[in-house]
C-alpha cells in the first residue's frame, strides 16, 4: 500500500544506507519492504510513537531485516518463493507433527537426525524440537530459561547439527519447527549480566524497580503462573540491587518491549533461526510480552501489535516461514493470535487448539460430550489461511482451558465441575481410571492443572496395574480414538513423543533434585530404543499403538476434507456419549466425511435419522478408518452401533 508519510520516512531511512545495499540481488528485498512498510510504520508508531528517536530505532530494525535477508541461503529463498505461490500449502491434511526433546528422544540433535526414518515410518513429516538453545544447567523450566539465543546447548549438539537436520528434513519434504522464547531470558544471559554490571542500555531491556511500590501494584492483578514453586512475579536481585519482573520463575527475567531495542533484538533472533532452516517458529508465551499495571499482563493489545510487526518483518525476509502462537489462554483470546485478517493484521498462521484439547479430556472424564459440544460451539471462528495445531499432550501441563459460561451452559456447577476434573484426571475420584498428578495447585483459588502421560491419563496404567483385559482394550481404543479426533479435526495434528509407543508416567524425575519440584517431568520420557523395537510385534502395547496411529495417519492423508478450510460442522445427536461432526469440501468436489466418537465404556447407537434431518446423507455407510472398504452393518436402518471408546470416519457409497 502506498502512503506518502510512510514512504517519505522510508526514503529518509534508506538514504542513510550504504550504496552496497542497492545491488540487483536485493531487488526482492526492496519490493517486499515497500509492500509491507506502511503496515510496519503504522504498528511501530502505535507502539513507540511518543519517542523522539522513533526514526532512528525503525532504521535499526530495517538494517536487521536487510542483514538477515542477505544471510539467508539461496535454497531457503527459493522455498520462500515456492510457498508464496501456494499460500495455502500448510492447510493440507498431509501435515502430521511430533513434538520432542531431542536429548530425551534420541540423545541429542544427531540422534534425532538418525531417527528420521523412524518418524517417516510412523507417518510424521513435521518435527518440533523443544528448546535446545543454551540454557541454565540446573532447573531451567524445561529448557525455556535461555542464556544464549544463538548457541545450541552442548548437551544437545551444535549449530551444524541443526543445519544437518534441517537439510535432511528438506530432502524428505519434512518440516522443522524450533522454539523462540520471546518473553524472557535467563538471569545468566549476557543482557542480564551486563545489566547487573551497571550498563544502563541493558538495564532498560528488563522491568526493574528500586523498591516494592510498583511491583505491589502489579501483583494486585497479576495471576501466579507457578504458585507452588515460584509464587509472586518479582525477584530481588542483590547484584542489580533492584526488583526484577520474573513472571514465570525467579531465574527468568521478563523482557521490556516498551524499549524498541528489545523488539529489534528479538526480531533479529527470530530471523536468525529462520535462516538456520526452520520452517516454523514457535513463539513462546506471546500472551505475556506486554506489561501494564492494573491488568493481568496477558493478552494486552500491544502484544498483538508486536506480533503483527514480527509477521510483517518476516514477510520481508522469509515469507515461507510460519509462526505458531503458544498462547494457552481463554478460548475467546486464543483466536486473536491469528490476527484479524490474513493480509492486514496478520499475526501467527498457527495456534495451539488448547480449548479442543482440554474439552476432549473433559469428555474422557465425564464419558459425555455436553461440554465438548458447548465449548466448540462457542469457540470464535478463525480467519482464513490460518490453522489449528490439534494435540492431546505436550511437554506442559493440561490446563482446564474452557469458559465458565460454557460449563454452566452444559449444566454443571463451575467450581464443582473443575474440582471433579482435577480429582478424576489425578486418579483420586472414586472409579477413575486416569493416573495424573495435580500441577500448579493454587490454594487461594482452588485451581490446578494436570501432569501425566497420555496413556496413563487414558486408563492404560490403571488397566495394567489391575491386570484387567477389558479395561486394557478400552484404554487402547480410547488412545486411538482421541488421536483419530485430532487427525480429523482439520489443521496440523501434533503427536507427543512417547505417545506413539504407549508410554506411561515415569516417576524417576523425583530422584533428580533439579526436576523433583516439577512434576511435568512425569510425562517427559527417555525413549528406550531397544524396547521401541517392540512396535514391530502386533501383540505388544507398543505394537498396537504404533501400528494403529500409523494406519490412521496414512488414512488421513487420503481424505481431502480433513484439510483445514474452516469446513467442519458440529452435528446434533440424541446420545450424550457420542461426539459427531461433519467435514465437507467447500467446492463440493471431494466426498464429505462424518466423524463419530464414543466416549463411554459401553457401546452406543447413533441415530442416523437425526443426522439426515440435518442434511447429512448417510446411506450404505463405510468406515474410511477401517482396514478395507466395507459397508457397515446396521441393526436397523436408522441406527449405527458405535463400539465402546470407539470411532468411525463415515462416508456413503
Amino acid at each position: 500500500m502506498y502512503e506518502p508519510d510512510s514512504h517519505a520516512l522510508l526514503a529518509r531511512i534508506l538514504d542513510a544506507f550504504e550504496p552496497e545495499f542497492r545491488t540487483p540481488d536485493l531487488q526482492t528485498f526492496w519490493v517486499r519492504l515497500g509492500a509491507n512498510f506502511h503496515s510496519m510504520h503504522k504498528l511501530y508508531r502505535r507502539l513507540y510513537g511518543e519517542r523522539a528517536d522513533l526514526e532512528t530505532q525503525l532504521g535499526l530494525l530495517i538494517r536487521v531485516l536487510l542483514r538477515s535477508f542477505r544471510a539467508r541461503g539461496e535454497e531457503l529463498k527459493a522455498l520462500d518463493q515456492q510457498r508464496e505461490q501456494a499460500p495455502n500449502w500448510f492447510l493440507s491434511q498431509n501435515w502430521v507433527g511430533m513434538a520432542l526433546y531431542c536429548d530425551r528422544f534420541a540423545g541429542g540433535l544427531k540422534g534425532v537426525n538418525q531417527r528420521v526414518d523412524y518418524l517417516r515410518e510412523l507417518g510424521v513429516n513435521l518435527i518440533h524440537i523443544m528448546p535446545m538453545m543454551q540454557c541454565l544447567a540446573g532447573a531451567n523450566d524445561g529448557g525455556y530459561a535461555i542464556s544464549d539465543f544463538r548457541a545450541v546447548d552442548t548437551r544437545f549438539g551444535t549449530l551444524s547439527d541443526v543445519s544437518a537436520l534441517a537439510a535432511n528434513l528438506r530432502r524428505h519434504a519434512m518440516l522443522l519447527t524450533l522454539d523462540v522464547v520471546i518473553n524472557h531470558t535467563s538471569d545468566e544471559h549476557e543482557w542480564a549480566q551486563r545489566a547487573r554490571a551497571g550498563e544502563a542500555r541493558y538495564q532498560d531491556y528488563y522491568y526493574r524497580f528500586p523498591d516494592r511500590t510498583l511491583p505491589d501494584q502489579y501483583e494486585k492483578t497479576l495471576p501466579e503462573i507457578f504458585p507452588e514453586t515460584a509464587p509472586g512475579s518479582f525477584t530481588f536481585d542483590p547484584e542489580l540491587g533492584q526488583w526484577v519482573m520474573t513472571v514465570f520463575n525467579h531465574y527468568q527475567w521478563d523482557l521490556n518491549y516498551r524499549n524498541p531495542a528489545v523488539l529489534t533484538e528479538v526480531m533479529d533472533i527470530i530471523l536468525y533461526w529462520a535462516n538456520q532452516g526452520a520452517d516454523i517458529l514457535r513463539l513462546d508465551a506471546p500472551a505475556f510480552i506486554w506489561k501494564q499495571p492494573g491488568t493481568s499482563c496477558q493478552n494486552l493489545p500491544q502484544a498483538h501489535l508486536i506480533l503483527q510487526l514480527f509477521k510483517d518483518c518476516a514477510q520481508v525476509v522469509c515469507p515461507g516461514v510460519l509462526f505458531i502462537a503458544e498462547a494457552i489462554v481463554a478460548p475467546r483470546e486464543i483466536v486473536k493470535y491469528f490476527g484479524t485478517d490474513p493480509v492486514e493484521g496478520r499475526e501467527c498462521e498457527i495456534a495451539y487448539n488448547a480449548t479442543f484439547m482440554a474439552l476432549l479430556w473433559d469428555a474422557v472424564a465425564t464419558r459425555n460430550v455436553r461440554l465438548l459440544n458447548q465449548g466448540l460451539r462457542s469457540q470464535p471462528g478463525k480467519p482464513v489461511r490460518t490453522t489449528w495445531l490439534n494435540y492431546l499432550r505436550c511437554h506442559d501441563d493440561i490446563g482446564l482451558g474452557f469458559e465458565d459460561t460454557d460449563i454452566i451452559a452444559a449444566g454443571y456447577d463451575v467450581g464443582a465441575h473443575r474440582r471433579f476434573l482435577i480429582a478424576y484426571l489425578s486418579g483420586s475420584f472414586p472409579g477413575s481410571t486416569a493416573r495424573g498428578l495435580p500441577f500448579g495447585a493454587n490454594e487461594k483459588t482452588g485451581d490446578a492443572r494436570i501432569s501425566g502421560a497420555l496413556a496413563s491419563l487414558a486408563g492404560l496404567e490403571h488397566a495394567l496395574e489391575a491386570a484387567d483385559p477389558v479395561r486394557l482394550e478400552q484404554a487402547l481404543q480410547r488412545i486411538l480414538t482421541l488421536h483419530a479426533l485430532i487427525l480429523s479435526w482439520g489443521g496440523i495434528a501434533l503427536l507427543y513423543y512417547g505417545d506413539e509407543l504407549g508410554y506411561l508416567n515415569n516417576h524417576d524425575y523425583i530422584n533428580d533434585p533439579d526436576k523433583a519440584a516439577d512434576n511435568r517431568w512425569l510425562h517427559r520420557p527417555l525413549i528406550d530404543w531397544e524396547a521401541a523395537a517392540e512396535r514391530a510385534r502386533p501383540e505388544t502395547i507398543a505394537g498396537r499403538v504404533f501400528s494403529g496411529l500409523q494406519h490412521l495417519i496414512r488414512k488421513r492423508r487420503q481424505i481431502p476434507v480433513f484439510a483445514d478450510l474452516n469446513n467442519r460442522i458440529l452435528l446434533v445427536n440424541d446420545n450424550p456419549h457420542l461426539f459427531t461432526f461433519y467435514c465437507f469440501d467447500p467446492d463440493g468436489v471431494e466426498q464429505p466425511v462424518t466423524v463419530v466418537a464414543n466416549f463411554d465404556e459401553r457401546e452406543h447407537f447413533l441415530n442416523l435419522d437425526n443426522l439426515r434431518r440435518q442434511g447429512i446423507a448417510l446411506d450404505r455407510l463405510t468406515d474410511l478408518a477401517g482396514d478395507s472398504v466395507s459397508v457397515l452393518e446396521t441393526p436397523e436402518p436408522h441406527l449405527l452401533r458405535v463400539p465402546a471408546c470407539g470411532f468411525y470416519w463415515l462416508a456413503s457409497y
